[in-house]
């Protein structure tokens, strides 16, 4: 059901989006900035990331039909407010920060890391442009916006 307005911004962010995603998986040993981390601190630090592959796979199931890739609201869509989206505005969003950074110290990766950040720094853009476009869509979204919060 993907909306038929969507802009440039749309496709830019999802490539941007997609660039990053690709760069956190190629492997890339920053030599200096190693991190060396005893193993049980590794191994306790895989709860978030775990936590947010969690989080994710309950709100693409509470999505369902609705879900779509790009940040314009899909056609015939209802602003959801309930579930993993009653803390957190943006639930996909956080899942996906919570999970990269936790496997970016889990594998010991400062470039893994660093493309957290910029992921972390693309979703803040990215959502503050799709609420933009919830808020004209769904006039109640004003409301929820100040009763939860955008990432977690």
């Amino acid at each position: 059901m993907r909306s038929k307005n969507l802009q440039v911004k749309d496709y830019l962010f999802l490539s941007l989006q997609f660039l990053l995603f690709i760069a956190y998986f190629i492997p890339v040993d920053l030599l200096s900035l190693s991190i060396k981390l005893p193993d049980w601190l590794r191994i306790i630090i895989l709860a978030p990331g775990i936590f947010g592959i969690g989080l994710a796979l309950f709100t693409l199931f509470q999505l369902r039909n609705i879900m779509s890739v790009f940040p314009t609201p899909v056609d015939g869509g209802k602003l959801i407010a309930s579930g993993a989206f009653s803390i957190s505005r943006h639930p996909i969003y956080t899942a996906i920060i919570l999970s990269a950074f936790s496997f970016g110290i889990f594998f010991e990766s400062a470039f893994r890391l660093i493309i957290t950040l910029l992921l972390f720094i693309l979703f803040y853009f990215k959502s503050n442009y799709e609420e933009q476009l919830l808020l004209l869509k769904y006039p109640e979204y004003s409301n929820y916006k100040k009763t939860t919060r955008k990432f977690l």
